[in-house]
């Protein structure tokens, strides 16, 4: 008998979708729809300096508006489908690493990281040197008398493979192509691998869709995954969609703003065929209903690669 597909929209309320957003989160939802699953509605709140609950009802307006329903969390479950208020949680899980031995106090800087001209992971970041790992007890103790610490992961010499539904084979070494990563922030902020972990998990999502860009995080989280005795979703990593200059679309940016779609009159219908064209859905963009799309989505279809965008005159 087969389980039952829980998938998750989780999205970061740190600004007004754009359609990049709506893009993923509309794949998420045929995804999910097609096979009789249910649908989980996250806030990925971790950062309350660029998060907050406006923008989080905000995101969940536009999400109804596009007709993108839910059937478990958001504002109607409670608090607990914030990770703001999920802090206690990830912090046992935490614990039970650090009674693995995994962890350590690291004191580096970002500034310090990117002086030091060390070797970039898979997704851009410094390659941490394992500077602080190698600190003698009473130098660390001098050290957490001047500032907080962040909390390193120590990670194998081992390589991580999966198969992802739209991306295929990928892997990587831990060590080589990783790096010991953040685990708790020097601030307190518990690190977006360990709270996306543990929520999916805790939540029961067994299938994840999300942008092409997560995909580099997809070894790390299957490791702690392991590690904390949790069972592995099914991964779909999505095509980005990109400016002319070739960077991805961003709420920072301003780009494709749905509050300034809305307010140019555009239907939802309308919305939703451009998103479904780009994702090679249909042969050609025109207003399109949902029921209409679960009609005609197959996974084949899904176009794999990244999709530039105009973000002029908002044509594909």
């Amino acid at each position: 008998m087969s389980i039952p597909v829980t998938g998750r929209f989780a999205p970061s309320p740190s600004g007004r979708m754009h359609l990049g957003n709506a893009f993923s989160c509309l794949l998420t939802w045929l995804f999910v729809r097609s096979a009789g699953g249910r649908i989980v509605l996250r806030h990925e709140d971790l950062d309350p300096q660029r998060c907050s609950r406006e923008k989080a009802d905000l995101l969940e307006e536009d999400l109804l508006w596009l007709g993108l329903d839910w059937d478990e969390g958001g504002s109607r479950g409670g608090e607990r489908y914030y990770q703001s208020n999920r802090f206690d949680l990830y912090a046992h899980y935490l614990n039970c690493l650090d009674e693995m031995g995994l962890l350590y106090p690291c004191f580096c800087s970002r500034g310090e990281l990117h002086a030091a001209g060390a070797p970039h992971a898979s997704d851009g970041t410094p390659l941490y040197p394992g500077t602080c790992k190698r600190l003698s007890p009473a130098r660390r103790a001098e050290k957490a008398a001047l500032r907080r610490p962040a909390l390193r992961i120590a990670v194998p010499e081992r390589v991580i493979s999966l198969t992802d539904g739209l991306q295929g084979v990928y892997s990587e070494n831990l060590a080589t192509d990783c790096g010991d990563f953040i685990l708790r922030r020097s601030d307190g902020v518990f690190a977006y691998q360990l709270a996306v972990v543990v929520d999916d998990a805790l939540m029961g999502v067994n299938q994840v869709v999300r942008g092409r860009d997560l995909l580099s995080s997809t070894p790390r989280q299957l490791w702690l995954q392991a590690l904390l005795g949790f069972d592995h979703p099914a991964y779909y990593h999505v095509p980005l969609l990109l400016a002319p200059d070739g960077r991805r679309l961003s709420k920072r940016d301003g780009d494709f703003d749905l509050g300034a779609v809305r307010a140019s009159g555009a239907s939802p219908e309308a919305v939703l065929g451009r998103l479904a064209f780009w994702a090679g859905l249909i042969d050609r963009e025109e207003a399109v209903s949902l029921p209409e799309l679960l009609g005609v989505f197959r996974l084949d279809r899904v176009r794999r690669e990244d999709i530039v965008v105009d973000t002029g005159s908002g044509q594909g």
